[in-house]
């Protein structure tokens, strides 16, 4: 069993009552800026980093099988969303203003961590350049079981609509597929539920049937590149769709009530790929407009181009090596000689990405080299 420390009470304000078989559940926390100032292009590695580090303070165990874990990440963070305003290309939160920031849990282990972390939530959210006061904390999503989630796709029927509220994205051999193409959708999905929900799927014959019965009857998207997660950047889609089942869906009613179980669990799990870090938002019903949804800051999209940019070069690079290692090091150079352009100190790229100090530095003088040797 994991190790827990006692927890104290909390002082902040919490709405939320979670049973004790809860496996998915979706928290809003309502956030007021102490002070104006500038979130960083990729401020949601800092909320990440805080989210695991408070449930490191009483379940070390859980914390770092949040981070470490091989199975799909049992848990989603978003970005902060409220009214921002563009200071010198980057994203300013205001004095006295609030915000929104959602959390959710796709497992009852999961669930269990967050209602003790309830308990003992501090005053503030630590997020570097932007200290936000935690006001209240309630339901985004409401406390569910898989087998209650089973139960009422079960009684589903006709179109659904999901929106995509921030850029959304799969992983397509090694490069980034920014369509939400059905097989693709609930593939992402069924990865999910087939971890937590102790009822799995054979996910051939089911994607086979998405194939053959689920279409998309309408849809309004646009695509937008932004840096995500410790390393590279991400083209995504944002917008709405509206799916179908045709004629012959019927023939398989475990599949259909399947499809609709997939479609009530997206919001928990959110769509594609780091969800962790604020993308793949995923909501149901059409909501293309959503007005309280952040803006991409100008310097994030200028630091994904760049990310982009110094990756494609790095890569061509080190063609010959070839596979994901040569990939993965030509992101991380990209990302790091990125950020130091923009102006961020190398001992903070360095806490973010997670990685030596002298190791970001010597990555930092090996991408200059690289791209000296290029003029």
């Amino acid at each position: 069993m994991p190790r827990t420390r006692s927890v104290k009470p909390s002082s902040t304000k919490s709405n939320v009552a979670l049973p004790a078989a809860t496996e998915l559940v979706g928290l809003n926390f309502s956030l007021e800026a102490i002070a104006s100032g500038e979130l960083y292009p990729q401020y949601t590695i800092g909320l990440h980093a805080w989210f695991l580090n408070q449930i490191r303070e009483f379940d070390p165990e859980l914390s770092a099988y949040l981070h470490d874990g091989e199975s799909e990440k049992p848990f989603t963070i978003s970005g902060l969303n409220g009214q921002f305003t563009a200071h010198s290309r980057a994203l300013r939160v205001e004095a006295g203003a609030t915000y929104q920031w959602q959390v959710t849990a796709l497992s009852k282990p999961v669930v269990r961590g967050i209602a003790t972390w309830l308990k003992q939530l501090p005053d503030t959210v630590d997020l570097k350049g932007a200290p936000l006061k935690i006001q209240a904390v309630a339901l985004q999503l409401p406390p569910l079981t898989y087998k209650k989630l089973w139960q009422q796709a079960s009684e589903s029927q006709g179109t659904v609509d999901l929106s995509f509220l921030t850029p959304t994205s799969f992983r397509r051999r090694g490069h980034h597929f920014p369509l939400p193409v059905p097989t693709n959708l609930f593939h992402s999905y069924l990865r999910r539920w087939n971890d937590f929900s102790g009822q799995p799927f054979e996910d051939e014959a089911f994607l086979d049937w998405v194939e053959d019965c689920v279409t998309i009857q309408q849809h309004q998207l646009m695509t937008e590149k932004v840096a995500a997660g410790k390393r590279g950047s991400v083209t995504g889609f944002k917008g709405a769709i509206r799916l179908g089942l045709s004629n012959r869906a019927a023939d398989n009613p475990e599949f259909q009530q399947l499809f609709y179980a997939l479609v009530q669990l997206a919001p928990y799990c959110g769509t594609g790929h780091k969800t962790t870090f604020g993308l793949g938002c995923t909501h149901l019903g059409w909501q293309v407009e959503a007005a309280d949804v952040a803006p991409t800051p100008t310097m994030q999209t200028v630091l994904a181009d760049r990310i982009g940019e110094l990756t494609e070069y790095f890569i061509a690079q080190r063609k010959r090596q070839g596979g994901d290692r040569a990939i993965q090091i030509a992101e991380t150079w990209a990302t790091i000689l990125a950020r130091r352009e923009l102006g961020e100190s190398l001992q903070e790229i360095a806490a973010d990405l997670d990685l030596v100090y002298d190791t970001a530095k010597t990555y930092v003088k090996l991408a200059r080299r690289s791209l000296r040797g290029s003029e």
